[in-house]
């Protein structure tokens, strides 16, 4: 009831694919959707971090949003370990984990941490599921594994799989699913992808070439960035995804 109540007076729902550090990026969808901190909700799917050198100002802009879904990615669980052990294994500092390690010359803020550690595997709004990696279509939601949660593109694959085909009936129970952590760019598109009931959010941000995309969920208008290297000249950045 309080979900329908808010929506009734205006509030909007957003979801965001995964940012990378890209806090310009960021900002760019947030300003493009005249997004209001203080009333509209926003749902991230994850993977705010490795990639881009402000991930801590990523995180720093996300903990002012009062109406916040903070879903956990795979890159955001290596962050999150390194947050809580110091731990840098070689893989993670490859795929993007020098760049979170860098923004943070000082101590890293309690709250940041904290984001991390209470983020959802799942939610789920209106029949409609935001999750980062994917899910199997055959086995309840509750009984997921996290790695499929956070990990798995067997979804995505799919629903591209049986798109292409032309069977654009629904793979699972739910009327929506959005996912982060399947570039579009594997697809040779810098737009989110409809494919069956599965929307995929990561246009690339983490990447050269990418962007970062942002959803009204309720008409489907999309805010998307200038390709994220614009933001950063003269970083390196990610060229492989």
């Amino acid at each position: 009831m309080e979900e329908a109540i808010n929506e009734e007076r205006g509030r909007r729902l957003f979801v965001m694919g995964d940012i990378h550090g890209a806090y310009q990026a960021m900002m760019d969808c947030l300003g493009k959707a005249d997004f209001d901190y203080g009333h509209d909700r926003l749902i991230c799917l994850g993977d705010a971090s490795d990639g881009w050198p402000e991930v801590n100002k990523v995180f720093d802009e996300l903990l002012k949003i009062q109406n916040l879904v903070y879903i956990m990615g795979n890159h955001d669980e290596w962050t999150l370990k390194w947050f809580e052990t110091g731990n840098m294994p070689y893989v993670w500092l490859t795929q993007g984990g020098d760049a979170t390690i860098t923004s943070y010359p000082e101590e890293i803020p309690a709250s940041h941490v904290n984001l991390l550690r209470s983020a959802k595997e799942y939610f789920i709004h209106e029949n409609k599921l935001f999750v980062h990696g994917g899910i199997y279509t055959d086995v309840p939601i509750e009984k997921q594994q996290r790695e499929t949660l956070l990990w798995n593109r067997t979804l995505v694959q799919s629903a591209i799989y049986y798109s292409s085909c032309g069977f654009m009936h629904n793979l699972s129970s739910f009327d929506e699913i959005f996912v982060g952590h399947s570039p579009t760019l594997n697809f040779n598109s810098t737009e989110p992808i409809h494919a069956c009931e599965v929307w995929l959010m990561d246009t690339g941000a983490g990447w050269k070439g990418g962007c970062l995309s942002m959803m009204d969920i309720k008409t489907h208008r999309i805010y998307k960035s200038r390709p994220v290297q614009e933001y950063y000249p003269g970083v390196q950045g990610r060229d492989k995804f």
